[in-house]
């Protein structure tokens, strides 16, 4: 078992018990959308983030972001972490038919991708803290002269980028920096961001 000092936050009851099998943490399942007519579980989640601090780890898809983003402003920014699933496509073994978007969730996820997701979070895992790539940071005008963001073609290459680290293309820009300041540094974006305009030329 993996020790986790923060609580994570996740979907639904099937995610929750996929962690606990591997996991050791206070994990808060939001029953999905429910989680937005329930000031009780929004104040459970505020109080074990102020304690603990809190790791949000929804799924990959549009859902998963409406349900993070909303827990997210529910939140001071400084108690909050998020942790990210790569897209895979495919479907859970409970289910018939995959999700309406084909992506597997956080329950459909090998245990080495969650914990690797959460290591990339800055989560304190068995004693030892993520800690964010060091070297210059990363920053928007970094991601503007490097055919990132602003540009003809930048959306087809913040895919390609986000493919090539494993984190959803969904990512808003603001969560993008964030994690590449967490995953590379300036120089290792540099070298992607190459060979990303290489492929597209």
């Amino acid at each position: 078992m993996y020790h986790v000092k923060e609580t994570i936050i996740v979907e639904g009851v099937y995610d929750k018990i996929k962690l606990s099998r591997f996991i050791d943490a206070v994990i808060i399942a939001v029953n999905g959308f429910s989680v937005f007519s329930s000031p009780e579980t929004v104040a459970t989640i505020a109080k074990m983030a102020r304690e603990t601090g809190a790791v949000i780890l929804t799924d990959s898809d549009s859902a998963g972001f409406k349900i993070r983003n909303y827990i997210k402003q529910s939140l001071p920014p400084e108690t909050v972490k998020h942790a990210y699933i790569p897209d895979v496509r495919g479907k859970e073994k409970r289910k018939r038919e995959p999700g309406r978007e084909g992506l597997l969730g956080v329950e459909g996820m090998d245990d080495s991708v969650i914990l690797d997701a959460l290591k990339k979070a800055g989560c304190e895992i068995d004693g030892e803290s993520g800690q964010a790539v060091r070297g210059r940071k990363i920053t928007k005008a970094d991601m503007y002269f490097l055919g990132l963001s602003g540009g003809e073609g930048s959306a087809d290459k913040r895919r390609a980028l986000a493919k090539t680290l494993g984190i959803p293309m969904k990512i808003s820009a603001n969560m993008l920096l964030d994690m590449l300041n967490r995953l590379v540094d300036y120089d290792e974006l540099c070298q992607i961001a190459q060979n990303i305009n290489a492929e597209n030329e």
